[in-house]
């Protein structure tokens, strides 16, 4: 399964600091009906991530309110210049 969006880069407060993008509504509601099939536990599923021309794995976070969370890892964040608040376009690929 493909997700594609676009969103902003925000922060989790926490030391250290967390940077993730949001995964929007629509697209969340989309990784609920399949996340029974792929989770690992606790709600967290498991993504191949493209920002930019950089891919990597990861794990999307529940965020407590029927979404998720894209963790941007600062190797990414330096690989493609990125900084909180900018707007990103992402790509997620989830093994279903």
């Amino acid at each position: 399964m493909d997700v594609e969006f676009t969103g902003e880069i925000i922060s989790w407060r926490g030391p250290p600091p967390y940077h993730f993008v949001p995964v929007p509504e629509e697209q969340s509601a989309a990784i609920e009906h399949v996340a029974p099939m792929i989770t690992y536990g606790w709600g967290v599923i498991p993504a191949t991530v493209r920002i930019g021309q950089t891919e990597f794995t990861t794990a999307l976070f529940p965020n407590g309110s029927g979404g998720y969370l894209v963790p941007v890892k600062a190797a990414v964040r330096r690989a493609e210049d990125l900084e909180l608040g900018d707007v990103v376009a992402v790509r997620l690929h989830l093994d279903v």
